[in-house]
């Protein structure tokens, strides 16, 4: 016999197909933003890898070059490069449909924390690319060009495998400056004390010199130029994070009552 639904199944079904089709039409903004810019950036795909790769062309001796080994490398990886740059530029985009979409969810003391984590966690994977491109790459290619020089071998890079290495050091950075962000909403959300955060930081500061040896290439330097940033993020999100205890009396106060 056919199941007859109950006015309440009915409205569940209704209030999860207009959240589909809300995180639908969000999702598909979010694709057209990034389509958008990139068809923006297009025509300069060229000159952006140029400017992408200057920290190891820099590098290189007189008269050395990037190299492609790949037939279809020298129309892709430049494409590839773009992509990130409009995915960079259209993810305040990305970010506001996200909120957009979580927002009627969260209480009111939440949706005020949300915004700022959001700006900071965005400004803070910039700021940590922009160390990455303009200090940490620098360094490294300087560095490791140098040992080419005693053994007679000439540097020259393939520009996939400088995309690999690129955007692996890019999220490694970028990741790793969003420390502070999540020590505040550790101590916010009540996940762990700030006492504990801070009883812990041996543990940290071992585990940051663990994980920027994954992370980087096999040379201390790198190493380092991770691993400190790292340490010195956290103990700027213990800074922070005091502004952010949560306070039992208001956390009661916002609670709704069953």
């Amino acid at each position: 016999m056919p199941e007859n639904n109950t006015p309440e199944d009915s409205g569940i079904q209704e209030s999860v197909l207009s959240h589909l089709f809300e995180l639908r039409d969000r999702v598909v903004k979010s694709v057209l933003a990034i389509i958008v810019a990139l068809v923006g950036l297009v025509y300069w795909a060229p000159d952006i890898f140029h400017l992408f790769a200057q920290p190891l062309l820099d590098a290189l001796p007189a008269g050395g070059k990037m190299i492609v080994t790949d037939v279809t490398g020298s129309f892709f990886v430049p494409m590839k490069v773009t992509m990130l740059v409009a995915f960079l530029i259209a993810l305040p985009v990305v970010i506001y449909q996200l909120w957009a979409f979580i927002a009627p969810g969260l209480y009111l003391h939440e949706r005020k924390l949300i915004l700022p984590l959001v700006v900071s966690s965005y400004t803070l994977f910039i700021i940590g690319m922009a160390f990455a491109y303009f200090l940490v790459f620098p360094t490294v290619f300087k560095f490791m060009a140098s040992y080419n020089a005693p053994l007679g071998a000439e540097m020259s890079t393939d520009i996939d495998n400088y995309l690999s290495f690129a955007m692996t050091t890019f999220l490694a950075f970028g990741v790793t400056f969003e420390v502070p962000v999540v020590v505040v909403v550790l101590v916010r959300m009540g996940m762990v004390s700030l006492a504990k955060l801070k009883e812990i930081r041996p543990y940290v500061i071992v585990g940051a010199f663990v994980i920027s040896a994954i992370l980087t290439p096999p040379d201390v330097l790198s190493q380092l130029l991770l691993a400190v940033p790292m340490t010195l993020l956290y103990e700027l999100g213990l800074l922070i994070a005091r502004l952010y205890v949560p306070n039992p009396t208001v956390e009661d106060a916002n609670t709704p009552s069953s």
